[in-house]
């Protein structure tokens, strides 16, 4: 049984700024600068700690839109959603950064965290990864400052109205062991390990004082990308059993989203790669690896090389907003490759777009609430729509019509042309 206690609210944000952290101001909120939104409140009920107190539940999550049906006629609002893999904070200070890009310019986003972010290296024998030995990992493990740093940004990322999603683990790709080899049973084990060092890092790091995270987790993880793209298919049958609503491990085309037994598919979208005759996969990893081939290439061509990105986001978000409103999914991670070219080009994207009519930057949770909010008739006619493709005669004409017969092919399916490098 699951241990609980109560707690004054107050002391759960006070708590965020009592660690020996630099940034922080009144509130327990870092000093971002100008900003355009209110600050978010601590809440004014009490809180109550789950398990070691690592965790909390208090109460619903602030910030969340209430999902609305598409009225009649009406044309859907061009959804984007901005994702990060493996969210953590460390000295490059990325996670912090693009919280505040996203409050500036009135977004939400998607955080998918890698548990041993929040295991320290000395206790990494408590990680058994399926088919590897007790305490490996493909992308390490951290420290107690480092555990500090990620769990005030990801308290307040959830307080900002993020979602918090999960990556697994130790990103474990290709063969021998990999994620692609797994068995239900084997994720169904990996998910849990997860979700336990989200709920117990106050005892791994002997952090007591800290602040806890302000969910609970076992309620609010309810989406996921796997490591490179793998392992899909017995991913998503564990995910299903353990009430998952959505997965992003995939690769598509803008076109509107369909269930998957019984998950949204969300996948990786391709966009227009400029100055090539193929299409690109919408995360930094795809593009790096198909410019520089390297994370430290040709500084001379960094900038050209963030400029390509950013533009060939926004002819995808343009042919989007313009043709079918498919919703338009971005992935990065907080890495600072070729000089950090492609962090600035994902912030120009956010500021180009989010402010737009019409566009909302939300995370997967929120469109996944939106999208089963709608008519089920709805949906099904707008995934007749092509990429790019407005309807003929108008969004009235073409809502209030019944759906044509689907085009021959599947509509999600990649596009012909050079295979992106689907890593993540």
């Amino acid at each position: 049984m699951t241990a609980t206690r109560r707690i004054a609210a107050g002391a759960l944000i006070a708590a965020v700024c009592a660690a020996p952290l630099a940034g922080c101001a009144a509130g327990g909120e870092e000093a971002p600068g100008p900003r355009r939104t209110k600050p978010v409140p601590a809440p004014d009920r009490a809180v109550r700690l789950i398990g070691d107190g690592s965790t909390a539940y208090t109460g619903a999550q602030p910030h969340l839109p209430r999902p609305e049906r598409l009225g009649p006629g009406r044309r859907p609002p061009q959804f984007v959603v901005f994702s990060w893999d493996g969210a953590g904070e460390d000295g490059q200070r990325l996670f912090s950064r693009f919280r505040r890009v996203a409050r500036d310019n009135d977004a939400t986003m998607t955080y998918f965290l890698s548990g041993v972010y929040l295991l320290p290296k000395e206790k990494r024998h408590l990680y058994r990864p399926p088919r590897h030995a007790p305490g490996s990992s493909d992308i390490g493990f951290n420290d107690r400052r480092g555990i500090a740093d990620t769990v005030r940004q990801l308290r307040l990322a959830w307080l900002e109205g993020n979602e918090i999603g999960t990556h697994f683990n130790g990103h474990f790709c290709g063969s021998d062991g990999g994620v692609g080899e797994w068995s239900v049973a084997d994720w169904k084990d990996e998910i849990a390990q997860a979700k336990r060092f989200v709920r117990t890092w106050r005892t791994n790091t002997g952090l007591t004082r800290t602040a806890p995270l302000p969910f609970d987790y076992d309620k609010e993880l309810v989406g996921a990308r796997t490591p490179c793209l793998e392992g899909r298919e017995n991913f998503l049958k564990a995910a299903r059993r353990l009430g998952f609503r959505y997965d992003t491990s995939g690769i598509g085309r803008q076109v509107w989203p369909r269930k998957e037994q019984g998950l949204w598919d969300l996948p990786l979208q391709l966009v227009p790669f400029p100055g090539h005759s193929y299409e690109q996969l919408a995360m930094d990893y795809n593009f790096m690896v198909n410019q520089s081939g390297t994370t430290q290439g040709d500084p001379a061509r960094h900038d050209m090389w963030g400029d390509q990105m950013r533009d060939g986001l926004l002819r995808g978000f343009r042919r989007a907003y313009d043709g079918n409103r498919a919703p338009l999914i971005i992935g990065n991670h907080f890495e600072s490759w070729n000089g950090g070219t492609y962090m600035r080009a994902v912030e120009e994207v956010v500021e180009e777009v989010c402010t737009k009519p019409e566009v909302r930057c939300v995370s997967f949770r929120q469109l996944t609430d939106w999208l089963d909010a709608q008519d089920p008739e709805t949906l099904r006619k707008l995934r007749t729509l092509r990429v790019g493709e407005a309807p003929r005669r108008g969004w009235a004409s073409f809502l209030a019509a019944r759906p044509a017969p689907a085009p021959k092919g599947a509509p999600g399916a990649p596009a012909a042309g050079r295979e992106p490098a689907p890593r993540t």
